[in-house]
């Protein structure tokens, strides 16, 4: 069942998200490709396209700051570095990426290429089905991330910086407000 957002992926809950990354992915690599994505706000194609080389030092030390090449990035306009987080560490620590010619983080069948992401997203999709969240995209993730931020107080010229949105205006789009926040208001 779909459900009318007007156009806007839904915004997964702390449980949702403690369930399928406890049950729902069952790969080393599921799990931190999902993480990549919920602890960064990148999108699924910035996540599939990262090289070990973005994340991991040449010691195999995960890097202090995740690096999105603008190359890969939505409209091609700036690279992006983004703070690794120590819940993000924790799933990079345990994944261990293929090496790979190509050098990809996720890499695809018989290690050619990236993962597609198409494939990523229904490696997401059979993951919500696992533990019943319905409505979820593999974009809830950016959705969830920037909207968490924004909760935490971080301002939004740093969630815009982080994010690679052109201007507030688009960042605030992805915003959700949490009803508890409304509430306080009135």
């Amino acid at each position: 069942m779909k459900i009318d957002r007007h156009g806007k992926a839904k915004v997964l809950k702390p449980e949702e998200i403690q369930r399928l990354f406890t049950i729902g992915l069952t790969t080393a690599r599921d799990r931190t490709l999902c993480a990549v994505m919920l602890y960064t706000g990148c999108r699924v194609h910035e996540a599939v396209t990262l090289k070990i080389t973005d994340v991991y030092d040449k010691k195999g030390r995960i890097r202090p700051e995740l690096i999105l090449r603008k190359g890969n990035t939505k409209g091609k306009l700036a690279t992006r570095t983004i703070p690794v987080l120590d819940d993000l560490r924790h799933f990079l620590e345990q994944y261990k990426p293929p090496i790979t010619s190509e050098g990809f983080l996720f890499p695809g069948r018989w290690g050619r290429g990236h993962l597609h992401s198409d494939s990523a997203a229904i490696i997401f999709r059979e993951g919500c089905k696992q533990v019943d969240i319905e409505g979820a995209s593999t974009h809830s993730f950016r959705r969830t991330a920037l909207t968490l931020m924004s909760n935490a107080g971080i301002p939004l010229r740093v969630i815009q910086e982080i994010s690679g949105h052109r201007n507030l205006e688009q960042l605030q789009n992805y915003l959700e407000v949490e009803t508890s926040q409304v509430r306080h208001l009135f």
